[in-house]
């Protein structure tokens, strides 16, 4: 039970996108077609799992035991960047076709705020294990950074649904691309806030 409600409210709730904010830039970046918004989720959903996976060990058995919490956002950053290049070498070599699909995704989720952001609330929201305080618990962290990651790749594939439907439509030449963008997805921010009261 405690599981469902991390991905009730990871996914519709506390929204990383459309509550906290968090990889605005890909948001109304790559959103123009469904195609790449599901891309781009695919991608976010696979590395913003695995960063969450090391930074989690980062943060317990490096930073924790030598005191120097202090340097987890620039130690974090250091870790996905890594991780994203290692990602992009591996599967060059490994799933060329996989490599192709992902295309220009990969290296954008570098500077995905998004990525940093969950490994960052992970350790915030103290998902902890056997009640010590310093040991978080490894599968509800990966649990939360994956049903953020849905969370991301639902929000950026229904905005980018909405935006192939608004090219679609008549809009008046001052609100065509940006300005109809941004209260479309305002819209939609408030259509999940109705998903409050859940949990």
């Amino acid at each position: 039970m405690e599981y469902i409600l991390i991905i009730i409210s990871a996914v519709f709730v506390n929204n990383i996108l459309l509550a906290q904010f968090l990889g605005v830039c890909p948001f109304l970046g790559v959103s123009n077609k469904v195609s790449t918004a599901v891309g781009m989720s695919g991608a976010v959903c696979f590395v913003m799992a695995v960063a969450t996976l090391v930074t989690y060990l980062v943060q317990n058995y490096l930073l924790v035991p030598l005191e120097i919490q202090f340097m987890q956002t620039i130690t974090f950053i250091l870790v996905i960047a890594a991780l994203v290049q290692m990602v992009e070498i591996i599967l060059k070599k490994i799933s060329p076709s996989l490599y192709q699909a992902l295309g220009i995704f990969l290296p954008l989720i570098t500077t995905n705020c998004a990525v940093l952001g969950v490994a960052i609330l992970v350790v915030s929201k103290e998902f902890t294990f056997g009640g010590d305080p310093h040991m978080l618990n490894l599968a509800q962290s990966v649990v939360y950074a994956i049903a953020s990651a849905l969370g991301f790749g639902l929000a950026m594939t229904l905005f980018a649904g909405l935006r192939e439907q608004l090219d679609l439509n008549n809009v008046p030449k001052a609100m065509k691309g940006n300005p109809i963008a941004l209260i479309t997805a305002g819209i939609l921010a408030m259509a999940f806030m109705g998903f409050s009261g859940l949990v």
